[in-house]
């Protein structure tokens, strides 16, 4: 049993919100690295977003896979819930273009909401902003604490 409780954990700490995993530019189905490249550029500049958080969380979220859907239903390379791409009143979800928008725009709101504290709009980008706010910092959750970390780790190293 325990063994089976440390593989579980183990598969957490590897996996992002979107349950996915992290399969840095490797991931089956992902797009050319100059495809993602250049959307990130346009959401990045579209939201106000540096392009290395937008990479950050892309390759955290979906490996660069735009068919990517996660056992809780995010969908395409920002993981997208669907109230969140039904917010952004887009029509397909695992469009790339429109997803990364999206998400992108989340994310911008996220560091708003956290005056640009952008630990904090990671986490909440993750958990949700909810969890975000009880806790009044990172929750104590061990998969929004690798998040946090994989993530703040590549947008560093960007």
């Amino acid at each position: 049993m325990r063994r089976l409780v440390g593989i579980c954990g183990l598969v957490t700490l590897l996996c992002g919100c979107s349950g996915a995993g992290y399969l840095p530019y490797a991931a089956q189905g992902a797009l050319d690295p100059v495809e993602i490249r250049s959307l990130e550029n346009g959401a990045s500049q579209a939201n106000g977003v540096p392009v290395g958080l937008v990479h950050a969380v892309l390759m955290a979220e979906s490996a660069g896979n735009p068919s990517a859907v996660s056992v809780a239903g995010a969908q395409g390379l920002m993981q997208l819930m669907p109230g969140t791409s039904a917010h952004c009143g887009i029509a397909n979800p695992f469009d790339p273009t429109e997803n990364v928008q999206c998400g992108t725009g989340y994310l911008r709101s996220l560091l708003d909401r956290y005056h640009d504290n952008v630990t904090l709009a990671v986490a909440a980008y993750n958990a949700g902003p909810g969890a975000v706010d009880r806790y009044h910092g990172v929750p104590p959750y061990a998969e929004t604490r690798a998040y946090v970390t994989r993530v703040l780790n590549a947008y560093r190293s960007y």
